[in-house]
């Protein structure tokens, strides 16, 4: 087992004698293999009973191993079934392809299918009988739980989408293994330490638990008292570059030159040789690598396996908590260049390239590189020179795809860069329908993409099959078929049948799909908020809160789904609740201008005026000219009568921030009115014993009337003219109180006299406009605002002729 001779296990005379008893051919094979190894274990014998515990459980852990190895590292297993099952079980099967559909369909969890060309699935059956079905009778073994947890995590990586059944088992697995204290204390175990918190963050990931898989991630990192940084340093990217300017690398330090005890423990490093190669650019102007100006300030430590897999964890953590974006991928790539800076293990060796694949695949400079270097991914499971047990160091804690996957990626990046027949080639040798369907149909070839699933169902009718001919020709029918096919367990039927309903916004209908999906398979993140906007369509907010719940327990970074989720809040009249959700958002996505609106405008409602204000700045980052008068106003209110905010706050704290909030929107939003006037009111419209407050109350007043009289047509609406004369009075009454606060004569004239100018010419146009041509008097309707205009026009004569006689 050691040496990676898994299929050594079968060729036991012990483990020959289990499968020797006689099979019913009734008898389903999972039944027929559990009964054996249950009657195997239940030996009266104490002594006894732990050596066949041990057999038992290195028989599941060889078939896991080996099943691995078929389809994940390889190379290719030659396995013989009739070398250790009776014949009439092989014999109940015509051929071999019926005996490996029969295992597929066993292995079908929470209505989602298997990939149907899974090597040897028989040997993931055998190991998930044992460490999953079987475990509660393997109880003298301490690491069980642990090869449970990678007995269901790699049964996953089959499905087409989560399994709850599967996270289940994982989260009472890692449950297990943590109260296993042995695994975890004194200086012996902590290479253990570290590969167990790293399997257990993948798993959380893998589940949308971020927060947990950070968290072991973190613990995986203090174990090894790794400092890893993202850091600038001087050097050369090009061939021809001159001056060392800044770069960005990953500085990987120990804490205080720490060395972890007993290395010895830790896997050995595997032979260069023995690694995937690892291509040059060889580029005419891009250098290889980036060549530093003081390279010994920055050179990586000789780490080990958990070291090197410590880094690449919290590289793939760090890929799935950021964005898709240019910056990204340099923060990425530098993390591949530390971890292929020191090429050890054959499975870092190959996540850590195929990572930095697809970071450059959209280079044009580095495109042949990745293209070269995903072949040479995709050979080297056939390659027989690397052996089976220096591929399995440190596989577990790397989350290396099984080889169809980088098939998968090779055909990808052929067909992003146009050869479409050799893309096309390699879906159909991989039976990846839907990949191909999607190729016939971004090249244009509907018919061919309906004739090939056609073709395919020929030969065997599949639910899978059946959807992508739905898909391909929007049809129900087909998805009805796949219904039926699967007797009514297949998740993917009713979410392709609903995803149609949605787009013919037939959303009653789209929302009986959706439901009947998400219960027999309730992890599917997309079909859930898919399910909630059907039901916001339909105005059903109490099924629209509980699926965007749904959709942000699975995903808590999910912004859009918090945004929607307060939105259901708000329509149930559960504002508090709403303003809770609208921060979580804020919390995934700080850059969406309509989620900040929302929060704005929510905040405003629920009386948490302090956060109103940071919102609308916040917008006007995001959008230069942003206003909302109406928001402005409430703020504005609040703090001028002194309202209590949501806490029991009075408001009026807030003036400074409003003022600082209102002087920015105003040097932005220049032409209107209304912000001007709530300018003017939050200084008191001139009302207040402050001479400063009085100065740029009338300065605001003077600037909101300027932008109603620039407006057009408010001269022929009698309406709109008696309101810009209020205004003006309005200014002309501050403008006496202003002028009696300023020592300077001249000033306090000019305040006067510009406010005199105003009102005359407004009275003069009135007289004008609104004069009666038979009696040449001013009309009835505006005849109180002319008298008062020349009342006011009056007063304010006097006053400057007083002023005037005192100088």
């Amino acid at each position: 087992m050691f040496d990676g001779k898994y299929e050594a296990i079968f060729s036991n005379s012990a483990i020959q004698n289990v499968f020797s008893a006689s099979f019913e051919t009734e008898e389903n094979i999972d039944t027929y293999l559990e009964k054996q190894i249950l009657a195997y274990l239940d030996c009266s014998a104490e002594v006894d009973n732990v050596e066949r515990q041990r057999l038992i459980f290195l028989l599941g852990v060889g078939s896991l191993q080996l099943f691995v190895q078929s389809n994940w590292t390889g190379p290719p297993v030659q396995l013989k079934l009739q070398d250790f099952f009776p014949p009439a079980l092989l014999q109940k099967f015509c051929e071999p392809k019926m005996l490996h559909a029969t295992i597929l369909k066993l292995l079908v969890l929470d209505g989602e299918s298997v990939y149907t060309l899974t090597s040897h699935p028989i040997l993931l059956l055998i190991a998930r009988i044992i460490l999953v079905n079987s475990r509660h009778k393997l109880t003298s073994l301490q690491t069980l739980p642990w090869w449970t947890l990678r007995c269901v995590n790699i049964h996953q990586q089959l499905l087409e989408e989560r399994s709850p059944e599967l996270f289940t088992v994982a989260q009472a697995c890692i449950k297990q293994v943590t109260e296993v204290e042995a695994l975890f204390t004194g200086g012996e175990s902590w290479h253990l330490a570290v590969q167990f918190h790293l399997e257990s963050a993948y798993t959380f990931l893998f589940y949308y638990e971020y927060k947990k898989a950070k968290h072991c991630f973190n613990m995986a990192k203090d174990i090894t008292k790794l400092q890893i940084n993202l850091t600038g340093a001087l050097g050369k990217r090009t061939r021809f570059q001159e001056k060392y300017v800044a770069q960005l690398i990953l500085d990987v330090q120990r804490t205080d030159g720490f060395l972890l005890p007993h290395s010895e423990l830790s896997p050995a490093p595997t032979p260069l040789e023995s690694l995937t190669i690892n291509y040059d650019l060889n580029d005419d102007t891009v250098l290889n690598e980036i060549k530093l100006a003081d390279a010994d300030q920055y050179q990586v430590p000789d780490l080990c396996a958990e070291e090197l897999a410590v880094i690449l964890g919290i590289c793939i953590d760090f890929q799935k908590n950021n964005p898709i974006h240019k910056l990204t991928e340099e923060e990425l790539l530098a993390f591949t260049s530390c971890l292929l800076s020191q090429p050890k293990f054959w499975a870092i060796q190959t996540s850590a390239l195929l990572l930095r694949t697809k970071l450059e695949k959209g280079s044009t400079r580095r495109m042949e590189r990745a293209m070269k270097q995903t072949q040479a991914l995709a050979d080297q499971f056939e390659n027989t020179n690397t052996s089976v047990s220096e591929r399995m160091k440190i596989f577990y804690c790397c989350q290396v795809p099984p080889h169809w996957a980088i098939q998968r990626q090779l055909a990808n990046l052929l067909f992003e860069l146009g050869c479409t027949g050799s893309a096309l080639q390699i879906f159909e040798e991989l039976e990846m329908w839907e990949d191909a369907v999607i190729c016939y149909e971004r090249a244009g070839q509907h018919g061919k993409a309906e004739e090939i699933l056609r073709r395919e169902l020929e030969k065997k009718e599949t639910p899978g099959l059946y959807c992508l001919l739905g898909d391909v020709l929007k049809d129900h029918q087909y998805y009805d078929k796949a219904w039926e096919l699967s007797r009514h367990r297949s998740a993917r039927a009713q979410r392709s049948k609903g995803l149609l309903h949605l787009r013919n916004r037939q959303f009653r209908e789209c929302v009986e799909c959706f439901e009947r999906s998400v219960q027999i398979n309730p992890m599917q993140l997309g079909v859930w908020f898919s399910l909630g906007c059907a039901y916001i369509a339909l105005e059903g907010y109490e099924g629209a809160a509980k699926a965007f719940q749904r959709c942000v327990t699975l995903e808590p970074d999910n912004a859009e789904a918090w945004n929607n989720l307060s939105t259901a809040y708000i329509r149930l009249k559960q504002k508090i609740k709403a303003f809770r959700t609208l921060q979580e958002a804020l919390k995934c996505n700080y850059e969406h201008w309509q989620i900040w609106e929302n929060y704005l405008l929510t905040s405003t409602d629920v009386g948490e005026f302090s956060e109103a204000i940071k919102a609308y700045h916040r917008l006007m980052d995001l959008r230069e000219k942003y206003k909302d008068t109406q928001v402005l106003a409430i703020l504005v209110r609040a703090v001028v009568d002194g309202v209590a905010d949501r806490a029991g706050e009075v408001s009026s704290g807030l003036k400074g921030k409003l003022q600082e909030l209102l002087g920015r929107v105003t040097s932005r939003v220049t032409n209107d009115g209304a912000i001007w006037r709530l300018y003017a009111q939050l200084y008191g419209n001139g009302e207040n014993d402050s001479g400063e407050d009085i100065e740029k109350s009338l300065q605001y007043l003077t600037k909101a009337h300027k932008c109603e009289i620039q407006s057009s047509d408010w001269e022929k609406d009698v309406s709109s003219f008696k309101e810009v004369v209020k205004g003006a009075i309005e200014i002309a009454h501050v403008a006496i109180k202003c002028s009696k606060n300023k020592s300077n004569r001249q000033e306090a004239l000019q305040i006067l006299s510009s406010s005199r100018l105003n009102l005359r010419g407004l009275s003069s146009k009135a007289k004008q406009l609104f004069i009666d041509v038979t009696s040449n008097e001013v009309h009835s309707e505006i005849a109180d605002e002319v008298t008062a205009m020349d009342n006011m026009i009056a007063e304010l004569q006097e006053l400057s002729n007083q002023l005037r006689d005192q100088c």
